[in-house]
């Protein structure tokens, strides 16, 4: 499991006077979501929320050098002084630092507050954010996979692919549910079916370590896609190969082509298939290891976009198919977080909980 201590980084601002705009600022937080491939960023006041933010943009992550230059920019753009931030980031967060799994750069809480005078400055693991939300998401954010039926207070899980694969929990402290995040998305692959036996092997061939990530994300999907073309000797048209050989993600190209029957890529709709298989049995497996009887969340970037592909009754059969454990599986509720805001909501609700709660040991998540 990733180390996660969440750092509430407090700058000194020696002045002795508060003018009203730093009212106005103080009152404002920047939120984030952070990720391998793209940063949402939002500015909001508490009285409005997200539904009307002052200010948003979503930034190519890759276009930047790091983080600091990409928030001066936001924030340049936007004209609006902010003295509290509050972002999650893709990778294990220590003591307010985190290195990002799938993007080399640093995130240092302390040298964001220095280098763009905030006030503070919280940083949290993306599942964490995710987790968050968990507990003020509405029917309407969601959309049931299985119905089951949760038991009051227990453990709640989520699992949520995006160019990586993250997993986290959420446990009742006896008056609140805390945000556990996990790196549970890099343990060992099993593979599910028979079909899909032949995974480890191939993959080992091209990699030291075959992880859950590697086959169940948007690092992933290229490569079950690879695996049923070299399997099955089918090749794809020399039109789609130049496309998939052109293009630096091929994950958008697979899940367009598995979206669309007509367009006749049936490796696209094979490697897709697994996806959802592979994500099915993964759910199932977090939800027995932290015995998750108050439901399974399933978010991430990926999976709402394969809405029209996804078969409740065939994912919760393979979510349900742990031998003996099969019964108590079928008693587990399984949704899908369908609101496409989920992380940012639960990155605002942590931000605002810091914001009025001093900092230290007793104000964790």
């Amino acid at each position: 499991m990733g180390v996660h201590t969440p750092n509430h980084n407090r700058c000194a601002r020696g002045t002795t006077a508060v003018r009203e705009n730093d009212l106005l600022a103080s009152n404002l937080l920047l939120i984030g979501d952070i990720g391998g491939t793209k940063t949402d960023l939002l500015v909001v006041s508490e009285a409005a929320g997200l539904t009307q933010p002052l200010a948003r943009a979503r930034l190519r992550s890759a276009e930047y050098p790091d983080l600091n230059t990409l928030l001066g920019e936001f924030l340049t753009t936007t004209g609006l002084t902010v003295r509290h931030a509050c972002l999650d980031v893709a990778g294990p967060v220590i003591n307010g630092r985190a290195q990002l799994t799938n993007l080399p750069w640093e995130v240092d809480g302390a040298t964001l507050c220095s280098k763009l005078a905030f006030t503070s400055v919280d940083i949290l693991n993306d599942l964490a954010a995710i987790a968050h939300a968990i507990p003020i998401l509405q029917p309407a954010d969601l959309m049931v996979l299985n119905a089951g039926v949760e038991t009051p207070l227990a453990t709640k899980a989520v699992i949520a692919p995006g160019t990586g694969l993250g997993e986290a929990f959420l446990v009742w402290d006896g008056t609140r549910y805390l945000a556990q995040p996990s790196e549970g998305g890099h343990a060992d692959f099993a593979p599910p079916t028979p079909e899909l036996a032949g995974l480890v092997p191939y993959l080992r061939n091209r990699y030291d370590h075959v992880s859950y990530e590697l086959v169940c994300s948007g690092v992933g999907i290229p490569h079950l896609y690879d695996f049923f073309r070299d399997k099955q000797g089918a090749r794809e048209t020399p039109e789609f190969a130049a496309r998939l050989a052109a293009s630096a993600d091929r994950t958008p190209l697979i899940i367009e082509a598995a979206l669309h029957p007509d367009m006749h890529h049936p490796l696209c709709r094979a490697a897709v298939d697994a996806f959802l298989t592979i994500l099915a049995a993964e759910a199932g497996n977090l939800a027995l290891k932290v015995f998750a009887l108050g439901g399974v969340y399933i978010a991430g970037g990926i999976p709402p976009r394969l809405l029209s592909l996804i078969d409740p009754e065939r994912f919760a059969e393979t979510f349900r198919a742990k031998g003996r454990f099969a019964k108590l599986l079928t008693q587990i509720p399984v949704c899908m977080v369908v609101n496409p805001d989920a992380t940012l909501m639960g990155t605002a609700a942590y931000g605002w909980g810091r914001m009025h709660r001093s900092p230290g040991p007793s104000s964790l998540p």
